[in-house]
């Protein structure tokens, strides 16, 4: 798909607020109602728009802690690890990595205590983790809601 000016700025404005108006985005642009829903629509169906989402603010509903994760797995395991991690609901993201079969994890829990419960009791339990580094978060500067088009 040949994505245009038009479709950048849509995707743009998107970026900034997921739930504007197909009116309002065709105000911005100087396009119809109509023309706005077209292009959307394309969007998601050629895959340029995977889903709409809302960004929650983990603070604000008691997810205090936030940790990365780079877990090292045995080849064979990976796999297995990965889905064991992705189904576990403090577990807010997991993506295979280039290197030794890594894993890279990013964890949300209420506090030090859930994170350490996490650590011992879930994560060092997995078969096939051979080795595990944490990063808490201190401050969050940007996060990702889209892409500079």
């Amino acid at each position: 798909m040949k994505i245009d000016a038009n479709d950048r700025k849509i995707l743009e404005l998107l970026t900034k607020n997921g739930r504007m108006s197909y009116v309002d985005i065709a105000k911005e642009l100087g396009l119809s109602r109509v023309a706005i829903r077209e292009r959307i629509n394309q969007l998601m169906k050629e895959g340029v728009i995977e889903k709409f989402s809302v960004v929650i603010n983990s603070d604000k509903i008691g997810k205090k802690v936030s940790a990365f994760f780079e877990v090292d797995c045995e080849p064979t395991s990976l796999v297995s690890v990965a889905e064991e991690l992705a189904d576990n609901p403090k577990v807010a993201s997991c993506y295979q990595m280039t290197g030794p079969s890594t894993l890279h994890m990013h964890v949300l829990v209420n506090d030090f205590e859930e994170l350490e419960n996490f650590i011992n009791e879930e994560l060092y339990s997995l078969e096939g983790i051979t080795r595990v580094e944490s990063h808490i978060l201190l401050r969050r500067f940007k996060s990702r809601t889209g892409l500079k088009l």
